[in-house]
C-alpha cells in the first residue's frame, strides 16, 4: 500500500472508504466519528456512511459544510464527487432554515425564504397544522403540533431548529451534595460539567433539550443529576429496568438533597408518583391488549414535569415516541453511549429529543483514566459434527440460535474462568437454557430477567462485596447495572448484530479498577456460521471508538492466536 497517498475514498452515494494501515488513520477517523456513522469493516477498510441525521447532528454541533467539505477533500485519494459536496451543503444548509419561535404565547414557524414556506403550504398535512395563513416566512401553528411537524418534517428532509422555549414546570427545591455521607467532595468531573453546559447554555432559544453521549461507566447519571439540580424543577426519569429504577434512586439519595418522601418509584412493583419519579419504559408500555391504550402513559402528564430524562435512549420504545410527540414544550434529556438505534429511528430521536448536545469518545476517556483500558478478543469455536449437522439442516432464522448455544463454548468459558482466576467475571448471554445449562455445569450463580428483583439485587451486592467471583447474567447485564469491580466480561451469545447489545455489554467492565489494571471482552463465536458476520456487525460501533477485535481459534481445548482483526 503507497501509504504517501490520502487513505480516504469517496463516493458520490455518500459512501467513504477508509484504510486503517495508513498513518494518518486515527486522525480521520476521529472526523469521521463526527459527520458519519460506520457501516461495515470487511479486512482493513472501513465503511462510513454520510447521511442526513449524521450531518444534520454535525451541524448542531458546530460544524459547517464548507469545513466539512474542506477535511474530507483533503483526506480523499480522488477528491470529492460534486454530487456529494451538494448533498453535504443541501443537508448541513437545512439545519436552522426552519425555525420553531413562540411570540407573546403563539408558535410560529419561521422560514429561511418564501420558497421554503411556500414548500410547507404545498404539504397538506403540515398545512392543516397552521392556524391562518403565512405572513411572509412566518405562519401560526397549532401548540398541540409541535412534536409532530418536527417529526414530520425530519421524515422529509428538513431538521427543525426548535427555538420555542420551555415551560419551567413545578419548581422543586434541589441542590448536589457537596459531601458524601464518608465526607469525600462531591465534584463533577470537567467532561460532565461540559456535558450539562452543552445541554443548558442557550435555555432561551434552543438549548436545554438533546442528547448527551458518554461512554458506559463515565457517569451519565451525574449528568442528569446536575441538570435536575440546575433547573430545579420536578423531574421524570425513565430507565430500561428495575435494576436502573434502584440504582438512579439510591444515586440521588446519596448525591443530591432529594429525601426519601420526595423520590418516587414507579415499576411493576411499585407507582408511587412524587416531585422526582423513575419509571421504567416497560411499565409505561405495558397494556392488557394490542387493541387496548396504554394507561401509564399518562404519567407523562400527570404533574408538571420541568425535564424528563431518557436514560439509555436509543432504547426509547415506539409508544414512547409518541407520547414524546406530545409534550415538546417539556425539556429533554437523552443519556446514551450510542446513537446507533437497530430501528433506524434515529431521525426521530432527532426530531424529538433533541440533536446531539456533547460527546466524548471512548478512547479519550480512557487515555483521561476515567474508564478502564479495554481489550477485545473474538473467540472462534467450531461445531461438533451432531451440531454441525443440526445447523446445515436449520432454516435461517434457527440457525442463529443453533450457533449461539454451541455447545463446545463451555470448554472455552471454563478456560477463561481458569485465565483469569480471582478477578471479578460476568458470563453473559442470549439464552436462557445455555445460561442454566452453564449454571450447572460450572456451579454458578445466575440472574436472569424471570429472578425477582430483590434477589437480583442481593447477587449484585454479593458480587460487589466479593463474595461471589463469577456471575452468569442474562440480558439484564445489556443496561445499567453498577459492577465497578468487574474486569472481565465472556458473551457467549447475543442477539444477532445488535450494536447497541455489545456496546453495552462491553460497558459493564469500563468502570476504572482500584488496581489500576485493564478489562479483558471475550465474545465466543461459532466458526463456520453466520455468528461470525453478525459479530462483525456487533462490533461496529466499538471498532468505530477505537477498540478491534482480535481474533482466537479455539483448538484442542486450548486458545490459540491469530494475527488477523474482525
Amino acid at each position: 500500500m503507497n501509504n504517501t497517498r490520502p487513505p480516504l475514498w469517496v463516493q458520490s452515494d455518500g459512501t467513504l472508504l477508509l484504510d486503517e494501515r495508513h498513518p494518518e488513520y486515527e486522525p480521520i477517523r476521529n472526523l469521521l466519528r463526527e459527520i458519519a456513522e460506520l457501516h461495515k469493516r470487511p479486512g482493513a477498510l472501513h465503511t462510513y456512511r454520510l447521511t442526513p441525521v449524521t450531518l444534520w447532528n454535525a451541524a448542531a454541533s458546530g460544524w459547517n459544510s464548507k469545513n466539512v467539505i474542506e477535511q474530507l477533500t483533503a483526506f480523499s485519494r480522488s477528491g470529492l464527487p460534486r454530487a456529494l459536496e451538494d448533498e453535504i451543503r443541501k443537508q448541513m444548509n437545512r439545519y436552522g432554515q426552519i425555525r420553531l419561535v413562540s411570540k407573546d404565547g403563539v408558535l410560529s414557524i419561521t422560514t429561511e425564504s418564501s420558497e421554503l414556506m411556500n414548500q410547507l403550504c404545498e404539504w397538506d398535512n403540515i398545512a392543516a397544522n397552521f392556524t391562518s395563513a403565512p405572513s411572509g416566512n412566518e405562519v401560526g401553528i397549532m401548540p398541540e403540533a409541535r412534536g409532530w411537524i418536527k417529526q414530520e418534517l425530519a421524515a422529509r428532509g428538513y431538521p427543525v431548529m426548535d427555538e420555542a422555549g420551555f415551560h419551567k414546570g413545578q419548581s422543586l427545591e434541589v441542590s448536589l451534595r457537596t459531601v458524601t455521607d464518608s465526607g469525600r467532595p462531591i465534584i463533577l468531573r470537567d467532561y460532565q460539567q461540559e456535558a450539562v453546559d452543552a445541554l443548558l447554555k442557550n435555555t432561551a432559544l434552543d438549548g436545554g433539550s438533546g442528547v448527551v453521549v458518554l461512554p458506559c461507566g463515565a457517569g451519565k447519571t451525574w449528568v442528569g443529576m446536575a441538570a435536575l439540580a440546575r433547573l430545579k424543577c420536578e423531574t421524570l426519569i425513565l430507565t430500561p429496568n428495575g435494576v436502573s429504577v434502584s440504582q438512579w434512586i439510591s444515586e440521588l439519595l446519596k448525591n443530591t438533597t432529594l429525601t426519601e418522601n420526595e423520590i418516587g418509584e414507579y415499576t411493576g412493583q411499585a407507582k408511587n408518583v412524587r416531585p422526582v419519579t423513575v419509571a421504567t419504559y416497560q411499565v409505561l408500555t405495558h397494556r392488557r391488549s394490542k387493541e387496548d391504550d396504554y394507561p401509564h402513559l399518562q404519567l407523562f402528564v400527570n404533574r408538571d414535569w420541568g425535564l424528563i430524562i431518557y436514560d439509555e435512549v436509543h432504547l426509547l420504545p415506539a409508544p414512547v415516541f409518541r407520547i414524546t410527540a406530545d409534550i415538546q414544550a417539556t425539556r429533554k434529556l437523552g443519556l446514551t453511549a450510542t446513537l446507533v438505534r437497530e430501528d433506524g429511528r434515529e431521525g426521530d430521536a432527532f426530531a424529538l429529543i433533541g440533536p446531539k448536545r456533547y460527546e466524548i469518545p471512548w478512547k479519550t476517556m480512557e487515555k483521561q483514566g476515567w474508564i478502564a483500558e479495554a481489550a477485545c478478543t473474538e473467540v472462534r469455536v467450531s461445531l461438533d459434527p451432531e451440531t454441525a449437522s443440526n445447523y446445515f439442516e436449520a432454516s435461517k432464522r434457527s440457525r442463529h440460535r443453533i450457533a449461539g448455544e454451541n455447545r463446545r463454548k463451555t470448554d472455552v468459558v471454563k478456560a477463561l474462568l481458569k485465565r483469569h482466576t480471582g478477578i471479578p467475571t460476568l458470563v453473559i448471554g442470549q439464552y436462557l437454557d445455555q445460561l442454566h445449562e452453564l449454571s450447572r455445569e460450572l456451579s454458578l450463580p445466575l440472574i436472569t430477567g424471570e429472578m425477582p428483583h430483590r434477589n437480583r439485587k442481593q447477587l449484585f451486592e454479593r458480587f460487589r462485596q466479593g463474595k461471589i467471583g463469577v456471575l452468569l447474567v442474562s440480558k439484564v447485564a445489556n443496561f445499567a447495572v453498577d459492577l465497578p469491580d468487574a474486569a472481565v466480561a465472556i458473551q457467549v451469545s447475543g442477539s444477532f448484530g445488535s450494536r447497541q447489545e455489545e456496546a453495552q455489554r462491553l460497558g459493564r467492565i469500563l468502570r476504572p479498577k482500584a488496581s489500576g489494571g485493564g478489562a479483558m471482552f471475550y465474545s465466543l463465536v461459532s466458526e463456520g456460521t453466520d455468528e461470525v458476520e453478525f459479530s462483525r456487525n456487533r462490533g461496529r460501533f466499538l471498532l468505530e471508538q477505537g477498540y478491534p477485535y482480535s481474533v482466537n481459534v479455539w483448538e484442542q481445548s486450548e486458545l490459540t492466536t491469530k494475527t488477523e482483526k474482525v
